[in-house]
């Protein structure tokens, strides 16, 4: 019976968010239906989240994430760009975005027409992680 239960734990993907200094600061996670990337660049100064979906994102004039637990927000932007079947929101700060995926339990990317919902189980450490790399002196 163990065995069972461990094979059927390694052929389980794993949800986790997951931090990388290296190249850049970088914040994953993927889950059925979704893979979310969140990176800063010391050399641009510059945030971006790339949000892939296998059904891409149809045409909309505005893009909004709203978080959902402790500390709800919402943010929308006008400012975005689709490629094949990624959206990605490039700022230089990314306080709101970065809290909302610390302090909350799931996040919804949506635009008029798509909507995808992602857990944030486990974000907190990787999150914190990622803040600490993006405000780290340039060596």
């Amino acid at each position: 019976m163990r065995i069972l239960i461990a094979l059927a734990l390694l052929t389980t993907p794993a949800h986790a968010w997951e931090f990388s200094p290296t190249p850049i600061c970088t914040l994953s996670h993927s889950e059925s239906g979704a893979d979310v990337q969140v990176t800063y660049d010391n050399a641009t100064a510059l945030y971006a989240i790339a949000i892939t979906s296998p059904d891409g994102w149809p045409g909309a004039p505005a893009f909004s994430i709203r978080f959902d637990g402790a500390r709800p927000n919402t943010i929308s932007t006008q400012t975005f760009q689709t490629t094949d079947q990624t959206l990605t929101v490039t700022d230089s700060g990314f306080g709101n975005v970065l809290d909302g995926l610390e302090f909350n339990s799931t996040a919804t990317a949506f635009t008029q027409t798509a909507a995808i919902t992602v857990s944030l189980d486990g974000a907190p450490g990787p999150v914190q992680q990622f803040r600490a790399c993006a405000t780290a002196p340039i060596a």
